[in-house]
């Protein structure tokens, strides 16, 4: 199913419907994607394409706001907010350091929560920051449904997940109770032609158990092969391109992969993006799984949470005054795409 040089295709329409057998076999897509590429396109999936556009949408609204309404909710320590064009420097990559920011800006939601007397006061657990509903009427609410459906869709995938591993199916179920996740709502504007070295996100790999990309109308995502080969991403219309992150990587002891990838908006024209960051639940202590650690393999890691393990993450970026840069994690999810 999976070759050296194409990104598989998983078709889960069977599985979403319940059809017998269909558990088994998107397991053994999923083992083979993640094990040998880390990508697979996702089709069959149910997210109704104008809940999608509709997203893309909100995304082209909230960017073309004047800046400084922007900047007035600038994301905070909790990863939510706006961050404006070159706000970060891609700092964790196994494979490149980059020397420039990021050629992107990007607003960011997790759950919503209620604010209050009943505020969530955990690390990644506040209350979203939302343009005046006066400039955006609609947005949160769109945001808020698409968050619901993708939401959905990951616990939908979590047994094929699971099976893949050998283990129950209901195997992460405790795990992805009140799960955490992000949405980035990135806008990339025409890189410079001239500059080599000028990423919409630099190479990297993302920090979450996985990550789901609805297929934007421009091309501008590639990935890194082990050989180390970088193949593009070609736009596969009404699908999602998947990828398992640092921590789903973490929690297999590398048996899944964490395939570093990267975005370059060589377009003539603005491309947007909305990738959707998904992970356990902030205080879940994931441990290494027992069918990735034989004898003969051993744990490499000590159990973690989500919070433990971005707090790590977010202490590999520092501040750099010359490029206006801000200290956060890329993100919460290495947020490319």
């Amino acid at each position: 199913m999976a070759s050296s040089s194409t990104i598989p295709i998983i078709d889960v329409a069977g599985l979403r419907r319940g059809t017998s057998g269909e558990l088994a076999r998107v397991s053994d897509a999923l083992r083979a994607a993640l094990e040998n590429i880390g990508f697979y396109y996702l089709t069959g999936h149910g997210i109704p394409t104008d809940l999608v556009q509709n997203t893309f949408g909100a995304c082209q609204a909230f960017h073309a706001l004047p800046l400084e309404q922007k900047l007035a909710i600038r994301m905070n320590e909790h990863l939510v907010g706006y961050l404006p064009v070159n706000g970060y420097i891609s700092k964790s990559s196994r494979i490149e350091q980059a020397r420039k920011p990021n050629f992107v800006e990007a607003f960011f939601a997790k759950r919503e929560v209620a604010s209050g007397a009943d505020t969530d006061t955990r690390l990644y657990r506040a209350p979203n920051l939302w343009p005046p509903q006066a400039l955006l009427p609609s947005f949160k609410q769109s945001v808020v449904d698409y968050c619901a459906a993708m939401e959905a869709l990951c616990l939908m995938m979590l047994p094929a997940y699971a099976q893949a591993l050998e283990m129950d199916a209901d195997f992460f179920a405790p795990a992805f109770v009140d799960a955490q996740f992000t949405l980035r709502m990135s806008h990339y504007p025409p890189a410079d032609r001239g500059e080599d070295d000028q990423y919409g996100v630099a190479p990297h790999t993302d920090s979450s158990f996985l990550t789901m990309l609805a297929q934007p109308d421009l091309p501008g995502l590639s990935i890194r092969l082990e050989s180390g080969e970088w193949i593009e991403a070609p736009v596969v219309p009404d699908s999602f391109i998947v990828n398992s992150g640092d921590l789903l990587r973490r929690w297999t002891n590398h048996r899944f992969l964490s395939t570093p990838h990267r975005v370059i908006n060589s377009n003539i024209d603005d491309r947007y993006a909305i990738p959707f960051f998904y992970d356990a639940n902030v205080d879940y202590p994931m441990e290494c799984i027992s069918s990735c650690c034989p004898p003969d393999n051993p744990a490499r890691y000590e159990p973690t949470t989500y919070v433990e393990y971005m707090r790590w993450f977010a202490a590999q970026y520092a501040a750099d005054d010359n490029q206006n840069t801000t200290t956060v994690e890329d993100p919460a999810p290495a947020l490319a795409n």
